[in-house]
């Protein structure tokens, strides 16, 4: 028997660890783990995230059967549960893809440490990302720290060996075969309970492709943005067939796709970031730690409605428009000076697209602390960013329906007195 380990890729199709699976043998077992690990991490029993999880796993386990095979669906700690399995069942190799988050790595070098002491292969793929690790290096055959060369690298490299699809379905006759059917753990003995959040669809139009440069940045814009960081998160949709479309429609869409191999190399190079400033000078500010400022911008009460309708939407929703996601993210590292890292681990709560690598690459940008970040002394002014990107208030408006009554409060800090601070403070702590 040989296990398929499915994770951060939650599709059949285009599956690159389990097409390799299939094609060098039989007997495939797939296998879907529900980590404790991190489960155990989460706060909210009504997180989204876990559901979504739960109903793709669901559906897979539902296609898996209708293959005459089956999903073994497992609660606990990945290791012990491998303990399990290969002292059960004669398992001669562990397929799965890369990850490349530091708590990853480490899992997976527990398992494939185990795996080998008792004889069994442990084999991984790339299959979340165009390029990864030390495919795109520098002509000294460093890692990219700048983001602009690092595409440039890519659309030269890029054909199309590395975005055609791996055709799982030509293997189907390899899965293993039911015996009987497992059971599935319910959602309520994993700890959690079923949201009432809505799902993007798992789809994206040819339209929204060819007009994607100029709708992406008006977050009033319905169906200006293709929502699908949360299926390419968890691997739901293949970033080959995506990379695919862009090439064919859309180059900033496309290069969207590019940062987030960037910010995935960024964090397989550099996996300090995950907790402290990329250029560590900007650890030395004097951050404010000020909880009720840190409260009203996670509330979106802040006076600025900008600011507060990004955050009410994340608080409502799991999502947040991208150009908001700047500005709300400038808001508390530059005008409350409140340290990124506590607004990175907000949104780690509450982003149904949640990425450690985008999002700690996305706030260290914003904070100027990260690779090729926006300089230190750029300060996103929130109402200019209003005007410019939310000109007739619509965005505002439904997210902030007391704005422009007496309900509203006055901005808790002057824009210019803000920004004064942020660069004294910034200054005092960088030119040392």
């Amino acid at each position: 028997m040989v296990i398929f380990w499915f994770r951060r890729d939650l599709r059949m199709n285009d599956n690159a660890g389990l097409f390799h699976a299939l094609k060098d043998g039989n007997q495939i077992q797939p296998l879907f783990i529900f980590d404790s690990d991190i489960l155990d991490k989460l706060e909210d029993t009504k997180d989204a995230r876990v559901t979504f999880i739960y109903d793709t796993v669901a559906s897979l386990k539902k296609n898996l059967q209708e293959l005459k095979s089956d999903l073994w669906v497992r609660h606990g700690k990945p290791l012990e549960i491998f303990k399990d399995l290969l002292s059960q069942h004669q398992i001669t190799a562990i397929y799965t893809n890369h990850d490349y988050e530091p708590y990853a790595r480490k899992r997976d070098e527990e398992v494939s440490k185990l795996a080998k002491s008792k004889g069994v292969e442990f084999k991984t793929f790339k299959d979340q990302t165009l390029f990864e690790k030390d495919e795109i290096l520098t002509s000294q055959g460093k890692p990219y720290t700048v983001y602009t060369p690092y595409k440039n690298n890519v659309l030269k490299t890029l054909n199309e060996f590395y975005l055609k699809s791996y055709p799982t379905e030509t293997y189907k006759n390899s899965y293993s075969k039911i015996k009987k059917v497992e059971a599935m753990p319910t959602l309520q003995s994993l700890g959690f309970e079923r949201t009432s959040i809505e799902f993007p669809p798992m789809k994206v139009s040819t339209k929204l492709l060819k007009n994607y440069a100029n709708t992406r940045d008006i977050p009033s814009q319905e169906g200006g943005t293709s929502h699908l960081g949360m299926h390419l998160r968890f691997g739901t949709l293949s970033v080959r067939e995506l990379a695919r479309e862009g090439l064919k429609y859309s180059p900033v869409w496309l290069s969207e796709l590019i940062w987030r191999d960037f910010f995935m190399q960024i964090l397989w190079h550099y996996p300090e970031v995950e907790k402290r400033s990329f250029r560590p000078e900007y650890d030395k500010i004097a951050w404010r730690n000020s909880k009720a400022d840190f409260n009203k911008w996670s509330e979106g009460k802040t006076g600025y409605p900008l600011v507060d309708a990004g955050m009410r939407e994340l608080n409502a929703t799991g999502f947040m428009h991208n150009r908001v996601r700047m500005v709300v993210a400038s808001f508390l590292c530059k005008h409350l000076l409140i340290h990124w890292y506590e607004g990175e681990r907000y949104f780690a709560k509450k982003l149904l697209d949640y990425d450690l690598a985008a999002n700690n690459g996305n706030w260290q940008w914003a904070a100027g602390s990260g690779c090729d970040a926006a300089p230190y002394f750029r300060i996103f002014n929130p109402e200019a960013q209003a005007k410019r990107f939310d000109p007739n208030e619509e965005y505002i408006k439904k997210w902030v329906p007391e704005y422009g009554t007496d309900k509203y409060p006055e901005p808790m800090i002057d824009h210019n007195e803000a920004r004064g601070r942020c660069l004294q403070a910034f200054t005092k702590a960088l030119k040392k």
